[in-house]
């Protein structure tokens, strides 16, 4: 068994005009792809960790040989932060969330106006590549930096929603913008999807 590249839940151009087609295709079927790719290639010869699912396989990085390991936790959490990515965005998305995730940003950040800023400055000041996470870590929501392809998953914590801040991921569109990237792509979220992710883990 090994690791296969989901297909986008949209069209490569759904998230137009705040995310091009352009980057969309460059993103999932390239770097995306390259990130499976990646992973089946240094697990090959190591059937036990092909055949786990990825959120374990983050979970047990120290169960990998040591001198593959980085590779597989680069690799692996590539692939889990993109699969994630794709199904929190969606066509004509954006607004608020609803219901007791609502309910959650606003006993944690005061309301949602408030988080979006506290997130959106976040994002702004990570430096170099990364992710910026909506996380719960235990039943408590926090913001998170985490850089490069580290995953949350492997710190215990259970992603909600993100902003992917590699540079793939805007610059085609956006050059060195990064706050009017972000700034997008609030209009793009698919809070339905963010808000199951939270009851499922709350």
């Amino acid at each position: 068994m090994m690791f296969t590249l989901p297909e986008l839940p949209y069209s490569y151009n759904a998230l137009e005009p705040f995310i091009d087609e352009e980057t969309m295709r460059v993103h999932h079927d390239g770097h995306h792809a390259a990130y499976v790719k990646n992973l089946n290639d240094v697990l090959a010869g190591h059937d036990e960790f092909l055949s786990m699912d990825i959120k374990y396989l983050l979970k047990s990085l120290d169960k990998v040989p040591e001198d593959i390991r980085t590779k597989v936790k680069n690799n692996a959490g590539g692939h889990f932060h993109h699969s994630f990515f794709w199904t929190i965005l969606k066509q004509n998305g954006g607004g608020i969330p609803t219901g007791k995730l609502l309910e959650a940003i606003n006993s944690k950040f005061g309301d949602f106006d408030k988080f979006k800023e506290k997130f959106n400055q976040s994002a702004l000041s990570l430096f170099g590549s990364g992710w910026t996470w909506l996380v719960l870590d235990g039943q408590e929501l926090e913001i998170a930096n985490i850089p490069n392809q580290d995953s949350p998953i492997s710190l215990g914590h259970t992603p909600i929603f993100a902003i992917d801040l590699w540079e793939h991921a805007y610059y085609l569109k956006y050059k060195n913008k990064r706050a009017d990237y972000i700034n997008a792509l609030w209009n793009t979220v698919n809070w339905e999807e963010v808000e199951r992710r939270f009851h499922n883990s709350s």
